[in-house]
């Protein structure tokens, strides 16, 4: 039952893990850049959602506010710091890692803000009694929160999956991802297509960070911790491939509770054992599938 119940909720550990690397998932697919700020992002997020519910709004309210507010803010970040820096590298005027040097600059200035406006403080979101809320399953019980990260998690990833094959922006964003020249002669504008496929990751990663403030206490380097369990998720899955994501991060959570239930003090490092066994056995994930195929 201890082996069983160590699987149930490695799943459920996996959902959120799932839901903060579609993001960055979903970046890599159409531009091709490892967004260093992603987690530290989240976090801000989560200060947000907690700053409004402070202020007496309801969670579901600060989730509904804090989720546009992140769209708008990662169209513009991709039109005001990452479009320019492709741009150089299209140009061939600076090297290729400037978009990763740009996002590990807005990381290191954020993570440095939240340390100067919060403190080093850890905060959590509270939830009332939905964070000890469980649902009994014969001798198992499932706790409400990471069922519902979970849920929230496929939801989210079915629906952008939905949004890039069925919808005529996303099929532009995935012909920008494949040929951003040739999708330029038909019409349409690669830089208008990178900051709306920015805006939607950020809208994401945002859901992500609220659901991760809710369920653990957070700081602001706590960034660092949530990049890497994304990173990982995103190279188990398969890079670009957002069911590859959510099995990423599946499989990560369960290798974090199994070692876990191995060794109480083993847990993450047993994800990043994993993760270095994908790497050499496997180095282009489990389901490798780009976002465009």
């Amino acid at each position: 039952m201890d082996w069983l119940n160590a699987g149930v909720q490695g799943v459920l550990l996996g959902g959120q893990y799932a839901l903060l690397a579609c993001g960055l998932s979903l970046i890599f697919g159409v531009m091709r850049i490892v967004n260093l700020a992603h987690g530290v992002l989240a976090v801000l997020a989560a200060y947000l959602s907690l700053v409004l519910v402070q202020q007496g709004l309801p969670l579901w309210l600060a989730i509904v506010l804090v989720v546009p507010v992140f769209a708008a803010l990662g169209y513009a970040v991709q039109r005001g710091l990452f479009n320019p820096a492709l741009a150089q590298v299209r140009e061939r005027t600076s090297g290729e890692l400037a978009p990763l040097l740009v996002s590990f600059g807005v990381a290191v200035v954020l993570t440095n803000l939240l340390q100067e406006v919060f403190s080093a403080d850890t905060r959590k979101i509270p939830t009332g009694g939905l964070a000890s809320a469980g649902l009994p399953l014969g001798e198992l019980s499932i706790g409400v929160l990471p069922l519902i990260t979970l849920v929230v998690a496929t939801a989210v990833i079915a629906g952008v999956q939905l949004f890039l094959a069925r919808t005529a922006t996303g099929r532009a964003m995935r012909a920008v991802a494949d040929d951003a020249e040739a999708a330029a002669m038909t019409g349409v504008d690669p830089k208008h297509m990178y900051a709306v496929a920015t805006a939607l990751a950020f809208a994401t990663l945002a859901l992500a960070g609220v659901f991760v403030g809710m369920s653990t206490q957070f700081s602001p380097g706590y960034g660092d911790l949530v990049l890497l369990f994304a990173f990982e998720a995103v190279i188990i899955g398969g890079l670009g491939s957002l069911w590859g994501t959510l099995a990423g991060g599946v499989v990560l959570g369960l290798a974090q509770t199994i070692g876990a239930q191995l060794d109480p003090q083993s847990g993450v490092l047993a994800g990043h054992l994993v993760f270095l066994a994908v790497l050499v056995v496997r180095p282009g994930g489990l389901l490798p599938r780009s976002v465009q195929a």
